[in-house]
């Protein structure tokens, strides 16, 4: 590790110009212990009073340091967004939700093998030399919105759930600003070391959730093990039932491409139909209409589509009803 200097700011303003900012720390230590990020100077923003979870409207605030613990077992999240609370909980371990903050989270970076091993080729890492994962190892690498320069995926579980949540990512700088949480992470296409919109001098200061919209609520994560491992594949689903049929649906899928994915297309499809395994398979196929495998991450395909339809016949009911 390279050294660095440490400053601890008391307030937003309080911050060095071109520090990096450190709150947790979970994800930058690692990526500091490697030299794949080599910051001079550390600002920690821990004692700015960023760690509250607020109304906001019909809505919710929180805060960017609320820690995932924290926000996973606060009573409002576990009864108005429970999906939310089960996506952080299926997500690292307890110790590191303990230390992980929401606005860390967010900006957490891929795991890619190559991404961290400075020996190898990465365009993200360094941008021009190529993605070493495109024909190397690739099992956990993106089935969706990838191109030529990079394959690498977002790692994280709890923005999934934000996304199906429409949740908005409040930024503050020279021109405090409000982002879709949709728009605030970047597909790769020819620049893929550019993942977020936030700009050197801006910092995320809370996340904003929209009313609440009740519905069932689910999040699935198929992982090579229990605990501790990132997303193959996760499904986060809010389906609303009327009488028999689907009045709506919102659905985001992780560890399938380098933001939380969202298909509008497929759920308008399930949008007032009676539930069934044809119809959860005609949703599948238009999600999965532009996948692409590359080699040792084929499965993917055909394992986005039993996970979407497992936590579909769920969400509905047809899954008891059968």
């Amino acid at each position: 590790m390279k050294p660095f200097t440490y400053h601890r700011a008391q307030w937003l303003a309080d911050r060095p110009a071109g520090a990096t900012i450190i709150a947790g720390g979970t994800n930058l230590l690692d990526l500091m212990k490697h030299e794949v990020m080599m910051p001079e100077a550390l600002v920690d923003i821990t004692a700015t009073g960023l760690d509250k979870i607020e109304p906001e409207g019909d809505g919710l605030r929180i805060g960017a340091l609320v820690r995932n613990s924290d926000l996973a077992a606060d009573p409002g999240v576990r009864r108005d967004y429970p999906l939310l609370s089960r996506a952080i909980l299926a997500g690292a371990s307890g110790q590191l939700r303990n230390m992980a903050t929401t606005g860390g989270n967010l900006m957490q970076r891929t795991r890619c093998p190559y991404f961290y091993d400075r020996r190898m080729p990465c365009n993200k890492r360094n941008p021009g030399t190529g993605c070493a994962a495109i024909g190397g190892i690739n099992r956990n690498h993106a089935i969706l919105g990838a191109s030529s320069a990079c394959i690498a995926t977002y790692p994280g579980d709890m923005a999934v759930a934000l996304r199906a949540l429409d949740a908005a990512v409040e930024i503050d700088g020279p021109n405090p600003r409000r982002v879709p949480l949709a728009d605030f992470h970047l597909l790769p296409g020819d620049t893929p070391d550019v993942e977020t919109v936030l700009a050197e001098d801006e910092i995320i200061t809370a996340v904003i959730l929209p009313a609440p919209t009740g519905g069932q609520q689910r999040y699935r994560k198929v992982r090579d093990r229990a605990s501790y491992a990132f997303a193959l594949v996760s499904v986060a689903a809010i389906v609303t039932m009327e009488d028999t049929h689907i009045a709506s649906a919102a659905l985001a899928f992780g560890g399938v491409a380098a933001k939380p994915w969202r298909d509008a297309g497929a759920e308008a499809l399930l949008t007032g139909k009676q539930p069934s395994d044809a119809l959860f398979g005609q949703a599948a196929d238009l999600i999965l209409q532009q996948a692409e495998g590359h080699g040792g991450n084929d499965f993917k395909i055909p394992l986005l589509r039993r996970t979407l339809i497992a936590t579909l016949r769920d969400a509905t009911g047809l899954e008891a009803a059968t």
